[in-house]
């Protein structure tokens, strides 16, 4: 099972769901979808999707999934990461009016250098990150305070 977390935020990203929908209609994707939509409107008879969930279900359906598609927001990545769950994460842009500004991409970005996940930039090119999906083993996601701060320590260095 696929599932698909767009997180809590109050703009819409319907263009990972389109990216996700034409994936399923060429069938590349034939795994069950399963969609956190959030405030994102879309209608689909090949994902189920809810609006927001309780966080015992989101956790649930979170264990069980074989692949997370999320978008680049820090607390679904990090869930993830604890479960040793392969993650692809596409930030949400400020261009299409996705979130307020573009620091999402340089979350994925970093997250995707180290060998956390594989970063999703270019919708267009979904069917190629899948099939990397496949076989990506995530760097194992060391969790003690020392490290995260570490992590973050680094992150901003490079980018403040």
């Amino acid at each position: 099972m696929i599932l698909v977390t767009l997180g809590t935020q109050d703009k819409a990203f319907p263009r990972l769901l389109e990216a996700i929908e034409k994936q399923l209609e060429n069938g590349t994707i034939t795994d069950e979808v399963i969609v956190q939509a959030g405030c994102t409107a879309f209608t689909s008879k090949k994902m189920k999707l809810f609006d927001l969930i309780p966080m015992e279900q989101f956790d649930q359906l979170l264990s069980q999934c074989d692949l997370l598609i999320t978008h680049g927001g820090v607390g679904t990545i990090m869930a993830g990461l604890r479960l040793g769950k392969t993650i692809i994460a596409a930030p949400r842009l400020a261009q299409y009016h996705e979130h307020h500004n573009d620091h999402q991409t340089e979350i994925v970005s970093s997250f995707e250098k180290q060998g956390y996940l594989l970063a999703l930039h270019d919708f267009d090119r979904l069917d190629e990150v899948l099939k990397q999906a496949e076989t990506f083993v995530c760097k194992p996601l060391v969790s003690n305070t020392s490290n995260m701060i570490a992590l973050l320590e680094d992150w901003i260095e490079k980018h403040a």
